[in-house]
């Protein structure tokens, strides 16, 4: 039974050949890094769909109703905002003006995080105020709050391996508890493409 007062924010790209997983287009062609991506989304939706939340889901350019996303189980909405940061913080507000009082968000990068993790990281804000899911790649796969902290968002290395270190000690520094779930990869080059087909066997 979904909780009302729950929110999973799915971020992704629409997907368009030459624009998505670029990393890996550079070693696997434009035309394997596509069918990748899609998999990477069927893979996000599965885990997504048995979630305990209300779930969202922000297009990067274009909200497309015509999709597999069906607009029973994902309401859908277009990222706004110049960077990464803008755009989370802009989908955090939206999402708490809703009246939800306790939020996550995640990409499509990363196959391994399945729906209890999504449901623990929901449980956790009951005694957090932030979670996060640290990617080993020195990011993370997923942030959740309780309350909106834009201080999460504001000047913060996008995309550079010391995310998650500067998140931590900012999340220290304003005394804002928080918790931190299992470190997972997500899929940028061909390498971490390649290790999670192994292991899957």
């Amino acid at each position: 039974m979904i909780n009302v007062n729950d929110a999973l924010i799915i971020f992704i790209k629409n997907p368009v050949k030459g624009k998505v997983k670029t990393r890996l287009a550079k070693t696997m062609g434009d035309d394997e890094a596509l069918k990748i991506y899609h998999q990477l989304l069927q893979i996000t939706q599965t885990q997504a769909k048995q979630c305990k939340a209300t779930r969202y889901l922000f297009y990067s350019d274009e909200i497309n109703h015509k999709d597999n996303w069906s607009s029973l189980h994902y309401l859908k909405h277009i990222q706004l905002g110049d960077d990464l940061g803008e755009r989370m913080q802009h989908a955090f507000e939206f999402i708490f003006k809703l009246g939800h009082t306790k939020a996550i968000i995640i990409g499509s990068d990363c196959p391994t995080l399945d729906t209890t993790l999504l449901n623990k990281a929901l449980y956790q804000l009951n005694n957090n105020e932030v979670v996060i899911g640290p990617s080993e790649d020195g990011g993370y796969y997923l942030l959740g709050m309780n309350k909106l902290h834009r201080a999460l968002f504001n000047n913060m290395p996008w995309s550079q391996a010391n995310l998650l270190e500067q998140t931590l000690s900012m999340l220290k520094e304003e005394k804002i508890s928080y918790f931190l779930l299992p470190a997972l990869n997500d899929i940028d080059t061909e390498a971490d493409w390649k290790a999670y087909i192994t292991s899957k066997g």
